[in-house]
């Protein structure tokens, strides 16, 4: 199926995985590529030199294109998007649109970059400033969501732009697929049910407890901005005593990230300033990367948070990635197949009984 996202990065299917921190490394990532969609790192809770090393291990299992997604407030930033030209990565993926010299760097290399956004006027801003291509999140989707629906924020955008738009938030099979293209998008990306692959790291356990879930929630108590997670006793108790546990947390991050208190304070005045969060936010933004690794690393369901997007009460299975992809493909197909033969149906004769 070819459409302006396959031709814009060279992957035969217009399918994406999202870059989800602690879940998305190159095993992932490669099995995606290599089964004909786009893999995409999730190098945001990686060093510069774990991120390198899974681009290298990507390059070795695939010749298919891949991408890295990575923070565009992060104090090192321009060191890993070096990375990424020198690596010879296809696709640079942001949640948060990066700056224009970062834009203006991967454009003369020839990298394409491919920007995450929640709402019309941010997708109207940054595709002013040059980015190959949108991925436009509804609030179904999982992770950090916004309150507007796939479908009422995806025409808005596809309107309101001259790029390739790729939709995600509630998509999941090949009859959202068509859905996407037939609102104007050029592919789908999907975080939640890639999670529930068998291609996906994440601990046998917790994969359990995701086919067990039918609920999702969205909080503020995770980090301060809404999050769509699955509803669990631990989520419920973040709603009590969330300033010690954010400080405590604080301190977690400190010894798991290698920062000092200095550069923990520097990366707390960037997140104030990019995201306009008070100071009682940017101490709860500490609790992402230590509960996100507690559940996704250390298999640790009753003390960590899951992000997942709706759709996790509609999946029941653990396929690899080039079943799930050849599965959707197959979907469209056939939701094709079937829209074609109810448009050229004959048409049904006229029984109002008149001549």
């Amino acid at each position: 199926m070819r459409t302006a996202l396959t031709d814009l990065v060279g992957c035969r299917h217009p399918i994406v995985q999202t870059g989800m921190g602690y879940v998305a490394g190159a095993r992932l990532a490669a099995a995606t590529s290599q089964a004909g969609g786009l893999g995409v790192i999730g190098a945001a809770t990686m060093s510069v030199a774990e991120m390198t090393a899974a681009i290298r291990r990507v390059k070795e299992r695939t010749d298919a294109p891949f991408g890295v997604n990575i923070r565009s407030d992060a104090d090192d930033a321009g060191a890993r998007i070096e990375v990424l030209i020198r690596e010879g990565v296809r696709v640079a993926s942001f949640a948060m649109a990066p700056e224009r010299d970062l834009i203006a760097r991967l454009k003369d290399a020839g990298v394409v970059t491919i920007p995450s956004v929640g709402a019309r006027r941010h997708a109207e801003k940054v595709a002013g400033w040059g980015v190959d291509a949108l991925i436009v999140q509804g609030g179904e989707g999982g992770g950090h969501t916004g309150p507007v629906a796939t479908t009422l924020l995806l025409p808005q955008v596809v309107d309101a732009v001259d790029i390739p738009v790729i939709a995600a938030g509630g998509f999941f099979d090949g009859r959202g697929l068509v859905a996407a293209l037939a609102y104007g998008a050029c592919g789908i990306a999907m975080g939640t049910r890639f999670l529930l692959t068998s291609d996906s790291p994440v601990p046998d356990e917790v994969k359990k407890l995701y086919l067990a879930t039918r609920e999702t929630v969205v909080t503020t108590r995770v980090d301060g901005v809404p999050h769509r997670v699955l509803l669990t006793p631990f989520v419920a108790s973040l709603e009590r005593s969330r300033l010690i546990r954010a400080v405590l947390n604080g301190a977690r991050f400190k010894r798991l990230s290698g920062l000092s208190w200095a550069e923990m304070l520097r990366e707390g005045r960037r997140m104030r300033q990019a995201r306009d969060l008070t100071w009682a936010q940017v101490l709860q933004a500490a609790n992402t990367p230590v509960l996100l690794r507690a559940a996704m690393v250390e298999g640790r369901a009753d003390l960590g948070v899951m992000a997942s997007g709706q759709v996790v009460g509609v999946i029941d299975d653990l396929p690899s990635c080039r079943e799930l992809i050849d599965r959707i493909m197959a979907e469209a197909e056939s939701s094709l197949s079937h829209l074609t033969r109810a448009l050229t149906s004959p048409t049904l004769p006229d029984r109002s009984g008149g001549g």
